[in-house]
């Protein structure tokens, strides 16, 4: 009965049906053209970024290959004649080589030890291993946010007899605590039943990181990699306050004071700038995967508190 019911029911409103599948063709259209709205504003936004980014690079870009004659005649348009001179004066003129070297010490080495120290220290604050795990936790956020002293920090340098030396100066751009705040919430997405299987194999601590957080940690680590090579790459305003010794100069410095012995020759200090931007567009290119990875991971976690990670380790 209730089949014969139901099939009554769907002859009943047989005539509305034709009706109901017309509208609701009809809305897909609206669909698609809302879709299409939202992609061209998406295409604006893109260009009008690109546009913002990209054109002092081309810029720049063009006008090293000018010759000083040909800037002068023209600042704004196209190189004529095409000239590669001014990167190989630049590259002598300017010392960049040895600057080079300096900068990837200043870069690689602290980034290094930040990113060891902060997986060591991130790891037991994200598992909440120890109380008051979020009170060390808002204390780092909190750090992070402070500016820093120049001033005390160069009257420390030349009281610990760390002025004007390479060792000084990379243990002072060392003990950076920047990539905290991303390892923990990173960290919280790794499944803690690994934690525990590699305690059941007998994993020591040192080892689990290593072996196991680490490689699960490249997005992340990649990101900060990126990021902290970068920030040392670019700094300039520490190593004019504490490297006085032109031997120890980063490349950011040398450009500075290229800059001032070149100041008219316009087309050489792009040449010089083009030079020390390189690296880092590089960089970017090469790590832009993991970088993108990296920052969705950390931001999709780190919203998280550490009191319920630490709830759930007394839960377990």
């Amino acid at each position: 009965m209730s089949g014969t019911t139901a099939m009554a029911a769907l002859a009943d409103q047989g005539p509305h049906a034709p009706a109901q599948n017309p509208r609701r063709q009809l809305k897909q259209p609206s669909r698609v053209a809302r879709l299409a709205r939202l992609s061209g504003r998406q295409l604006l936004c893109f260009v009008i970024a690109a546009f913002v980014f990209a054109a002092p690079l081309v810029y720049l870009f063009l006008q090293s290959f000018k010759t000083f004659t040909g800037f002068l005649q023209d600042p704004t348009g196209s190189p004529h004649p095409w000239t590669k001179q001014n990167f190989s004066d630049a590259w002598s003129v300017g010392d960049f080589g040895r600057e080079m070297i300096n900068s990837l010490i200043y870069a690689v080495i602290p980034v290094t030890i930040t990113l060891t120290l902060g997986v060591f220290l991130a790891f037991p604050i994200s598992r909440g291993w120890f109380r008051h795990s979020n009170v060390l936790y808002s204390f780092f956020i909190f750090s992070g946010f402070l500016p820093g002293g120049l001033i005390p920090l160069f009257i420390e340098a030349r009281a610990l007899h760390l002025y004007n030396s390479m060792p000084g100066y990379l243990l002072m751009v060392s003990l950076s605590g920047a990539g905290f705040f991303f390892f923990v919430g990173y960290i919280k997405g790794i499944p803690k039943e690994i934690d525990e299987a590699a305690a059941l194999d007998g994993c020591g601590y040192i080892r689990f990181i290593f072996r196991i957080v680490i490689p699960q940690m490249k997005p992340a680590l990649a990101t900060f990699a990126i990021f902290g090579f970068v920030g040392s790459w670019n700094n300039l305003i520490l190593p004019l306050v504490m490297l006085s010794d032109k031997s120890l100069w980063p490349v950011t410095r040398g450009l500075y004071s290229f800059f001032g012995e070149n100041t008219q020759n316009w087309p050489l200090i792009a040449a010089g700038t083009f030079i020390v931007a390189a690296p880092i567009l590089l960089l970017f290119i090469l790590l832009q995967r993991f970088l993108v990875e990296g920052v969705a991971g950390g931001a999709a976690f780190g919203t998280q508190g550490v009191t319920k990670a630490a709830a759930d380790q007394g839960d377990a």
